[in-house]
């Protein structure tokens, strides 16, 4: 690593109404160095990348690039300073080849004035040999998986010749090849001496990964320290002051009466037979590698999709779900995996998302109940303890983690009997991961039921009672809670039993 840091941040502050967003943080990056950046939903992390990107400006403190005092009022002027950012929503023009992507504002002109696409395809293309990408740069963004997406939008950052690149949650929607892959770019900027900051809640990434990690917490730095120096039980206590192997200590019912029954579904060309049975006060997990059908399977339940054959019956009696009004309506409540697309009005109000579901409880001839909207919103805000300054504050401006929970209450509200949790933790920290497992317990001792999904296998072990083990859209295994065992799900997942 080099001597002189490349970025130098001391005592940044940043305050909003109400809110003392960063109170001192200061950290450096040294080129090519790989930085984690970690601490729960609202420690500081988006803000100080904000800032870093000309997004907000500090108000006090000092930035620091190549050694010299830099203000950053603007994200051209960030680019300028050689800093990029690469976030879980891509900023990228679907629409638009991969090559007018790289050049989107700055297309090269011949002599005749005509945009000069050889050179723009060259140029594209050199770019991604560099970094081992092997795609066609005359290709749409909107024709590629969401995972070339993002290995595009880490290409043009490097095609910008950006000294430091921000990941912001990078791995989120990525199967474990694929996280490879991003791995492997990382190290080849990592030998450009390209400087990075890494910021994931996945502790096991940071340890993959980084040289260095800081943490944030309240806005305030807590600690920064070699990676080699630490371990995760040392990260999360520094964090939220508690061990991982607390994580996942659940309580565990007896399970009640059936009350799903899954039978010989089928969609075509997504799940084949699947037949499975959920009980009151029963977490029941699945769990299969990215593009298995365990998503297809739920939506199916939920009525978001139309099963081609097969049944299902709710406490007995058939259940034909042929919209998510239906799914609804019979008390089933649907966390997508993806929260911001399908599961909240990112433009509306707290209040008004918690409530989204269940307006016909307090409607009458056309009008609503003002007075019960708001306790309704305040009653969940509370439960289920999310962060905002109120109820009126709009969906879009909260944490990531914050958001879920926000979709979680707008299923209690709702009263529903059957909750499907479709990878309930991606991007979110492990304080707010843990307020979600102990919601779990509390819905399975209330005699509700769990369906989880997810792709962190120690997350559906430890939370489950059973578990179904999909791969290619079929069943391969229901596991009793003590039969899991890390090896046999994964040759289950991975089609060898």
């Amino acid at each position: 690593m080099s001597e002189t840091a490349f970025l130098e941040l001391e005592n940044i502050e940043k305050s909003f109404p109400g809110v003392k967003a960063l109170n001192g943080v200061g950290f450096s990056v040294f080129p090519g160095e790989v930085h984690g950046l970690i601490g729960e939903n609202g420690a500081g992390k988006s803000t100080i990348i904000k800032i870093l990107m000309g997004v907000h400006q500090k108000d006090r403190g000092t930035i620091r690039i190549n050694g010299k005092d830099v203000v950053i009022d603007n994200i051209i002027q960030a680019g300028r300073l050689g800093l990029a950012a690469v976030y879980q929503d891509l900023n990228l023009a679907m629409d638009l080849s991969i090559g007018e992507n790289f050049f989107i504002g700055n297309l090269p002109k011949k002599k005749t004035g005509l945009v000069d696409w050889k050179y723009v395809y060259d140029e594209t293309e050199k770019t991604l040999n560099e970094l081992n990408i092997s795609v066609d740069p005359r290709k749409k963004i909107s024709a590629l998986s969401p995972a070339m997406q993002e290995m595009i939008a880490i290409a043009k950052t490097v095609h910008l010749n950006s000294k430091l690149i921000v990941f912001d949650e990078p791995t989120a929607l990525l199967t474990n090849e694929e996280v490879e892959i991003l791995f492997e770019i990382i190290k080849t900027l990592k030998n450009k001496k390209v400087a990075i900051i890494y910021i994931s809640h996945r502790l096991e990434e940071i340890f993959e990964i980084c040289d260095t990690v800081t943490i944030l917490k309240d806005g305030e730095w807590i600690d920064s320290s070699n990676v080699s120096d630490t371990d995760q039980d040392s990260l999360i206590n520094k964090m939220v002051g508690r061990n991982i192997s607390e994580m996942y200590d659940i309580s565990h019912q007896t399970p009640g009466k059936e009350v799903l029954a899954v039978k010989n579904l089928c969609r075509k060309g997504k799940f084949t037979d699947i037949s499975f049975d959920v009980r009151a006060g029963e977490i029941f997990g699945f769990f299969g590698l990215v593009g298995s059908g365990r998503t297809e399977i739920v939506r199916a339940i939920f009525g978001a999709d139309q099963p081609t054959s097969g049944k299902v019956l709710l406490d007995g009696e058939k259940y034909i779900p042929k919209s998510p009004i239906d799914g609804i309506k019979n008390g089933i409540g649907l966390l997508p995996e993806d929260r911001k697309e399908q599961g909240l009005a990112l433009g509306l109000s707290v209040k008004l998302n918690i409530n989204l579901s269940s307006y016909k409880d307090i409607n009458k001839l056309s009008f609503v109940n003002k007075k019960e909207e708001n306790a309704r919103a305040e009653k969940y805000i509370e439960k289920m303890s999310i962060k905002t300054p109120s109820s009126r504050q709009t969906v879009g401006n909260l944490s990531g983690g914050n958001q879920q929970k926000v979709v979680i209450g707008k299923w209690l509200c709702n009263r529903s009997n059957i909750f499907i949790f479709d990878e309930p933790t991606v991007g979110i920290d492990v304080g707010a991961k843990r307020e979600i497992y102990k919601l779990m317990e509390e819905l399975a001792a209330s005699g509700k039921s769990v369906i989880l999904i997810s792709s962190y296998l120690p997350e559906v072990m430890g939370l489950s009672d059973r578990m179904a083990v999909v791969y290619e859209g079929r069943l391969t295994a229901i596991l009793e809670r003590n039969d899991f065992a890390e090896e046999t799900i994964l040759k289950y997942a991975s089609g060898i039993n």
